[in-house]
């Protein structure tokens, strides 16, 4: 990667988008650890800009724009866009729109490294009883699921025909604790991601890869062996939370797709469609 800054850090300047959202405001903190200057992008409202920060409201489908946001940056950590299903023209312009603009401004500019923050659904219907790995095949459990499907293939493409470094992180859950009994096994917590994103930023040459955002959780659906390049080690599980979800006996509802399925009640959602 980067020689060391005059500071020792080892970025000049790095961008992150989608800073407002919750990962973003549990990173941001960290990246200061990381670069001399931290360029912060969302459409939502963010707070001032400490000494180290610049502070841009850009519309990642707005193709301008994002060319200027992504001038001047060493590398960047991807996390903007809409986090949930939603309907399709709304899926268009933040997630595919403003994905494949990232891209082609990283390509222009000459940006070498980029942590994509795809997801989880991308592989959602897969069932619960498959252990998958780098290689498994995608199957999204929604709309939102195949644009991550999307982020993830633009990303193969932009590094095997411009030599754009990528390491598309597939995040499980991660919130200060699990909502509900999937999530014992989809957990990430805040400090695992933040590794996460340091290896993936600090890592020499990580090619084109996949790696899957979960911590050292008692029941695991992924295998990050092939991964392993990375130094990932998460340090948190789920196992402190499994009280919060007592164990039942089996019943009828092991035939819900939510509970064959990794993507869970994403598997059930409906079309999302704006009302005309």
């Amino acid at each position: 990667m980067n020689q060391p800054t005059a500071a020792g850090k080892p970025f000049k300047r790095l961008l992150l988008t989608g800073a407002a959202g919750n990962l973003g405001r549990q990173l941001r903190g960290a990246l200061a650890q990381w670069a001399d200057v931290v360029r912060l992008s969302d459409i939502a409202p963010l707070d001032d800009a400490a000494s180290h920060e610049e502070v841009r409201a850009v519309d990642l489908a707005d193709r301008d724009k994002v060319m200027q946001l992504v001038e001047g940056v060493d590398a960047i950590v991807h996390l903007g866009g809409i986090s949930i299903d939603a309907p399709f023209d709304d899926l268009i312009e933040a997630n595919i729109r403003g994905t494949y603009n990232l891209y082609e401004a990283a390509r222009r500019f000459g940006v070498k490294r980029i942590v994509f923050a795809s997801s989880n659904h991308a592989i959602g219907f897969h069932p619960v009883t498959e252990i998958l790995d780098a290689d498994s095949p995608q199957r999204p459990d929604s709309l939102y699921g195949v644009t991550k499907c999307f982020g993830e293939s633009l990303s193969r493409y932009y590094f095997d025909r411009f030599g754009i470094e990528t390491v598309c992180l597939r995040i499980g859950s991660s919130f200060e604790e699990p909502k509900n009994p999937r999530m014992l096994v989809t957990y990430l917590s805040y400090r695992d991601f933040i590794e996460l994103v340091r290896c993936s930023l600090f890592t020499n040459r990580v090619g084109h890869a996949v790696v899957y955002g979960a911590s050292d959780n008692p029941v695991k659906w992924w295998d990050n062996a092939k991964a392993g390049f990375l130094g990932f080690n998460p340090q948190d599980s789920s196992a402190q939370f499994s009280g919060l979800f007592p164990v039942t006996a089996p019943t009828a509802e092991r035939d819900d797709p939510a509970q064959r399925f990794q993507g869970g009640a994403f598997v059930l959602g409906e079309p999302m469609e704006r009302k005309q």
